[in-house]
């Protein structure tokens, strides 16, 4: 029903015309068409950090086009050997026109990647008819298809770009082509079957493990059939990025295949299997924590917070952990949270922030719920673009770019606000993902039950000792004893067996309206996360957090974006009301305001909720956190550079057109026959190799090239291989040059 509600108030906002979305923009209007359309595909966090990327870079051509001192990126150059030539537009003198064009550009633009995008969605019929939908309110016709913008038409630059931006993305990196799918990864645990408790079939404690379902729901709701969800995006490294730099990778191997990991934060703790040793505490540290953690989802516990800036919040990036040995000094064991302090006043009131006295089951289910992929299942990456843009509409917000000098147009502060956090996001997405495709870290179901169904590692003259199994904690895991009635058996067969104090799981909600699991003595290999049955924990690798990589990196953004720490006013809030809010159980008990003092606290929030709905142990969150802090700023100063028309670029592949149309040529380009000529317009220094990739990264042609004098021509025969994208690739001593060619 919130999908339908949610349906009916954005179309009825389309034909009340784009302003009824919001107070931005027509830029904003699109944005929140993508929202809905990511809220309705199916749950690919990495996959609509790309499609916001993506949106936002055509909204910036659009406007940058038209701008005389701004860098139009991707236009006139080559990014990662992908030619986008362009020769200008004229740009209006009359301020409206101007205005007009661009808005007209931007349309056409992100209307035909969307819906290129889109059209196999599982929500596609609703997607798309919002699309159509926002464009014929525009007043647009969808039916002009021309890219001759020398013409002066915006509408035709538009479909210009859009076309260049959609074979961009055929062949950056990602397998659009092939639906996202992983081509060389190979999980080496077979799938934990949740229809049986434990985990009898693990391999190796230490990697992923696949989940098997009777009925897999994503986290938008979409059934996947097939009952085990493959790993997403294992090898997303290697996809095209927007600030990471070359030398900021690490290439590792594993099973023939490379793996590219930026800002590598080294492995997580591992556990030693044999005899315990090594860093085998923090993975059996880290992973009962999050099993404690759990003990606290029940409103039923009397343990009261108060949830306001005024004591939540307030962590400063250095005072974070850089050694796992100093994590236990970190984050409360025992009682949950972090060692924030929250803050004295409000800055921008003078006053102190009010106390909202709160029962602790109710404030840690509400997170887990909020944060677990933002209220409307938009993806972290949307998540908080939908965060930005309601931060954007606060009465106290000035469209100030890092909140200095005038005000700038609408238009203009939400172009570049949407390229600085779209392309944090993709960064984000493609650093963390990079690490989880490379470390391949297990989840806290897996591990959990694995080290519950060995036994207790804490004391070898108590029962069922295992130097890998979990660690006893008083009050929270203990061994099972003759009094344990609901667990000891019949014939006390599990008496010395561990037994964990957690949330119990859905096997006791019947009816999510009017039930609460609530927390008791189980035994771990029936432990469950917070999460729904149908979908348990995400399809892919935990470490490192993405959750916690995303927010940080938006929240750095966002930061240097309004040059305040602080939300507007001082803080920002969403409200879950009483008994109306979680979805699989009842609750909250009382209404519960979420509030933050900086953006800041807002991602590290959402880095704890991650723990407390048991997805994530506390190895995966503070790398992420440490990760996204470098991605955010890298991309926000990336963009910063573009705005101010800085055209000297280090990033990973990008390099002016012009200069490289003089280096190496490929002609017919497209081809259809197969047959293309290489020529190197400066001539060869030494002999050179010649190399030829297709879509998928498989080499297909390799050769010698002898050196010759200027203008030699080199003849590359494809005329067997099927139509697509290839990358040329000629070395020659310490010069390497790239083109990317299409056969049709």
């Amino acid at each position: 029903m919130r999908f339908v509600r949610r349906l009916l108030t954005l179309t009825s906002l389309l034909f009340i015309g784009f302003q009824g979305f919001s107070q931005g923009s027509v830029a904003r209007a699109w944005n929140e068409v993508l929202l809905e359309a990511i809220r309705n595909d199916f749950a690919r966090p990495n996959v609509h950090a790309r499609n916001l990327f993506h949106t936002s870079v055509l909204m910036y051509y659009c406007w940058a086009a038209y701008d005389t001192v701004a860098n139009t990126y991707f236009l006139g150059k080559e990014i990662h050997g992908f030619p986008i030539p362009f020769n200008g537009v004229d740009k209006p003198t009359n301020p409206l026109r101007l205005k007009e064009n661009r808005e007209e550009a931007m349309s056409y633009a992100v209307y035909r990647l969307l819906t290129h995008r889109f059209e196999n969605s599982p929500g596609a019929s609703h997607s798309l008819f919002l699309m159509d939908s926002l464009f014929a309110e525009l007043g647009y016709d969808k039916n002009f298809f021309s890219w001759n913008y020398s013409s002066g038409s915006p509408a035709a630059l538009g479909n210009y770009i859009a076309a260049y931006m959609i074979n961009f993305g055929l062949q950056d990196g990602s397998n659009e082509i092939n639906d996202y799918t992983y081509r060389f990864y190979d999980p080496v645990n077979p799938p934990l079957d949740l229809e049986f408790s434990g985990n009898p079939d693990l391999i190796d404690p230490n990697r992923w493990q696949p989940l098997k379902f009777d009925t897999f729901v994503d986290q938008s709701g979409n059934l996947i059939l097939g009952g085990t969800p493959e790993f997403l995006g294992p090898e997303w490294g290697k996809v095209e990025p927007f600030s990471l730099k070359d030398d900021e990778i690490t290439v590792y191997e594993r099973d023939s295949t490379d793996y590219w990991v930026f800002h590598d934060p080294g492995p997580p703790p591992f556990i030693d299997t044999a005899n315990g040793g090594g860093l085998s505490e923090w993975y059996q540290w880290g992973f009962s924590l999050v099993s404690a953690w759990t003990s606290h989802l029940d409103p039923a516990d009397t343990t009261m917070w108060d949830i306001s800036p005024n004591q939540v919040g307030n962590v400063a990036l250095e005072d974070m952990p850089d050694n796992w040995e100093d994590y236990p000094d970190f984050y409360d064991f025992e009682n949950g949270g972090d060692i924030g302090t929250g803050y004295e006043v409000n800055p921008h009131t003078g006053q102190p922030y009010e106390p909202q006295i709160k029962k602790l089951g109710d404030y840690a289910r509400v997170l887990a719920e909020f944060w677990a992929d933002g209220p409307d299942s938009e993806t972290p990456p949307g998540h908080w673009f939908s965060i930005l843009n309601t931060v954007m509409d606060y009465p106290e917000f000035e469209h100030k770019f890092k909140g200095e000098g005038e005000e700038l147009d609408v238009l203009e502060y939400e172009v570049k606000a949407y390229l600085a956090l779209g392309g944090a996001m993709h960064d984000a997405a493609i650093t963390a993902w990079a690490v989880k495709g490379w470390y391949d870290y297990i989840r806290p179901i897996s591990a959990i039950r694995f080290m519950g169904q060995l036994g207790q590692s804490t004391d070898p003259n108590l029962p069922s000792y295992h130097p890998t199994g979990l660690p006893l904690v008083p009050g929270l895991i203990e061994l099972i004893d003759s009094t344990d009635t609901a667990l000891a058996g019949q014939n006390f067969q599990h008496v010395g067996k561990v037994k964990v104090l957690s949330w119990k799981g859905h096997q006791y909600i019947q009816d999510a309206e009017t039930d609460i699991a609530g927390v008791d003595w189980i035994r771990p290999r029936t432990w469950w996360p917070y999460q729904r049955p149908s979908f348990v924990t995400p399809p892919f690798a935990g470490y490192v957090s993405g959750h916690s990589t995303y927010s940080r990196a938006a929240a750095e953004v966002m930061t240097l974006l309004t040059g305040d720490e602080y939300f507007p006013g001082g803080v920002g809030r969403f409200v879950a009301p009483k008994n109306k809010f979680l979805k699989f159980e009842k609750g909250p008990s009382d209404t519960i305001v979420l509030e933050w003092a900086k953006y800041y606290d807002a991602s590290d929030q959402c880095s704890l909720s991650r723990i407390w709905g048991g997805i994530h142990p506390p190895a995966d969150d503070i790398p992420g956190r440490k990760l996204g802090h470098i991605v955010g700023t890298e991309a926000f100063m990336k963009a910063e550079e573009l705005f101010l028309g800085d055209t000297t670029d280090t990033t990973t592949g990008t390099k002016d057109l012009a200069a490289l149309n003089t280096a190496m040529r490929c002609y017919p380009n497209p081809s259809t026959d197969g047959m293309i000529n290489v020529a190197i317009e400066s001539g060869l220094t030494a002999n050179a190799q010649v190399e030829v990739y297709d879509a998928l990264g498989h080499r297909v042609l390799v050769d010698q090239w002898i050196a010759h004098e200027k203008g030699y021509i080199y003849h590359i025969d494809l005329a067997g291989q099927p139509t697509g994208f290839y990358q040329v690739i000629v070395r020659s001593g310490d010069r390497r040059y790239v083109q990317k060619v299409l056969l049709q």
